[in-house]
């Protein structure tokens, strides 16, 4: 709002000051302030400028006048870091509960949309994100479909180039095409609106082969990459036995029989091996991941320079499978854990607040406290946005987000 009076006027000049002062200030507090690593009562004031930068939390008595107050709880932004923003388009196209094997099946089958209604979808899908209070994502993408959109959105995203390849004799071949997305999405990241990263990553167990793990293990060192992790039990029965229903799948893309090796052992133990390159890797989903493996897989990670990360999907996996992941098993064990959404083929809405209040539903046990560190502090270091975004201390911009008290719905104030 521009000063109206005098600016030539040392009154006038004052008073244009005062106005200013006023305007390069937000001062928020709540019945509760979730700073990234603590909930605090309504006696604490979060102030940042214009822009949302962190400049102090402060006690009521201290924050002078202008205070917006609210009911609920202020927390900064949310951090999604499993999407499939492309997949947008197929919002109320599968039915919930049918199985991860036949909603694979129908995934596969079901993406031949048009353009339009694709593009249509997808900014819609990252609409509701913005409003919802989610400030940087990790969405997976075997297409470059999200490219323009990207390029002006306000959210921060994490490219996972998602490589899908069967065998090894189409290893290569499969690499170079995804490579090919990759360039394409990187190549709109100069953006002064946004920043983005991309890294190729493996699709999952069930449709990498070993040779293409090793391709993928040459390509990312140091990078951050995601894999789904066993969301059914067929998927270790594919390793163990050669068998199982994902031959099922298999069939859709002319594959007769399992195209892995046959290792008697357990999906994540067949395939985490393939990395040694200090990756931090996103273990997807685990909603079928036993107590041994998960001791093997932090064994495994310590011992040979990686750094793992258990991405919950709760509604996700309630959608398809009607199942939850073994939550306190992933706490036992002291495993770093972060939220995410999947994509509206598997979900109802793209909320980490719908998240937080599904887990808290099914583990009534959980602080909020806990949920909320997963949902924002947790989520930024994982993508390496921690210097911005997750908490609020000085200098950070990590967005300012109203969460209900039982964190079921959240919408962006700044």
């Amino acid at each position: 709002m521009a000063c109206k009076v005098n600016k030539n006027s040392f009154l006038g000049f004052g008073i244009c000051f005062l106005e200013f002062y006023k305007m390069a200030y937000r001062k928020f507090k709540a019945d509760q302030l979730f700073d990234g690593y603590k909930l605090h009562g309504p006696d604490t004031v979060l102030i940042t400028d214009e822009n949302g930068k962190v400049l102090d939390l402060v006690k009521s008595s201290e924050a002078g006048d202008n205070v917006q107050a609210f009911e609920g709880i202020i927390s900064p932004g949310l951090i999604n870091c499993h999407c499939h923003l492309e997949l947008s388009h197929l919002k109320n196209v599968i039915p919930p509960h049918t199985g991860l094997i036949n909603f694979l099946c129908s995934v596969v089958t079901k993406r031949d949309f048009a353009p339009e209604i694709i593009h249509q979808e997808i900014m819609k899908a990252e609409k509701e994100m913005v409003d919802n209070g989610i400030v940087a994502v990790g969405d997976i993408g075997n297409t470059a479909d999200t490219i323009e959109l990207k390029s002006k959105s306000k959210i921060r995203w994490h490219n996972f180039v998602e490589v899908i390849s069967f065998t090894d004799e189409k290893a290569e071949e499969n690499i170079e095409h995804y490579k090919n997305v990759l360039k394409q999405l990187k190549n709109t990241q100069h953006s002064t609106i946004n920043i983005q990263r991309s890294s190729l990553v493996p699709h999952a167990p069930y449709s990498i082969s070993p040779k293409t793990f090793r391709l993928i293990n040459e390509l990312t060192n140091n990078q951050i990459i995601s894999i789904h992790n066993q969301e059914h039990p067929d998927e270790d029965e594919l390793y163990k036995t050669g068998g199982g229903d994902y031959l099922k799948l298999f069939k859709i893309f002319g594959i007769n029989k399992s195209p892995f090796p046959v290792t008697g052992k357990s999906s994540i133990r067949s395939v985490l091996p393939f990395f040694n390159n200090g990756q931090t890797i996103f273990l997807i989903h685990n909603t079928f991941m036993p107590e041994e493996d998960v001791v093997f897989a932090k064994e495994y990670a310590k011992e040979n320079g990686l750094t793992l990360i258990l991405c919950l999907c709760v509604n996700a996996n309630l959608y398809i499978e009607n199942k939850v992941p073994p939550i306190e098993i992933f706490i036992k064990y002291n495993c770093p854990i972060v939220l995410g959404t999947d994509s509206y083929s598997s979900n109802w809405q793209l909320s980490i607040a719908k998240e937080m209040g599904a887990i808290k539903n099914h583990f009534p046990s959980l602080s909020s406290e806990t949920i909320l560190q997963w949902a924002t502090r947790n989520g930024a270091k994982a993508l390496q946005w921690d210097d911005e975004l997750g908490s609020f201390e000085k200098g950070k911009r990590p967005g300012v987000v109203l969460l209900k008290n039982d964190l079921s719905e959240s919408k962006r104030i700044l």
